[in-house]
């Protein structure tokens, strides 16, 4: 089953990660990176969980296994098991300070879930980074796998989302 493939390799490269090795392009053999295409995930998408893990503690393997699910579902029920070629770039990304019903981050956090959902994030941008994990947390302590399911449900209504925060 997939979750135990993914629960696995999470593991290997959380501990090579550990040992000291930053590389995380030396962390895929093909068979891992055939695995990570057939769940519409990136290698470097992968990496950030492991490596905030590492330092900061969080997400955990559960976490990062649920938004995997989120990402895989869509990937293969929406996108037809075919990867997006867009890119939604760091430049692209509403500030910190951008607000939607008056609460900041909001749209930051949004456009981060709907490009994971499409696959659409840059390498340089990840979805449940500590500042997401942050906002979820004091704005309804949603799940980040919850929130992205919400995004996916609430196809483009970003007043769904904003009423989803404000409870």
């Amino acid at each position: 089953m997939w979750d135990k493939t993914f629960l696995t390799l999470h593991a290997k490269c959380l501990a090579l990660h550990a040992a000291g090795d930053k590389n995380f392009a030396s962390y895929y053999s093909d068979a891992d990176q055939a695995f990570l295409a057939s769940i519409g995930y990136g290698e470097r998408e992968f990496y950030d969980f492991v490596e905030d893990l590492n330092d900061y503690g969080a997400p955990s393997p559960e976490t990062a296994l649920l938004i995997a699910a989120v990402r895989r579902d869509y990937f293969l029920v929406v996108q037809g098991s075919i990867p997006s070629p867009a890119r939604l770039m760091p430049a692209d990304l509403p500030t910190f300070g951008d607000t939607l019903g008056g609460i900041s981050y909001l749209p930051r956090i949004l456009a981060k879930a709907k490009a994971k959902l499409r696959g659409e994030l840059d390498p340089d941008i990840m979805y449940g980074c500590g500042g997401d994990r942050n906002f979820l947390e004091k704005n309804g302590n949603i799940h980040p796998a919850d929130f992205l399911r919400h995004v996916w449900a609430a196809a483009g209504d970003d007043q769904l989302i904003l009423r989803l925060v404000e409870k």
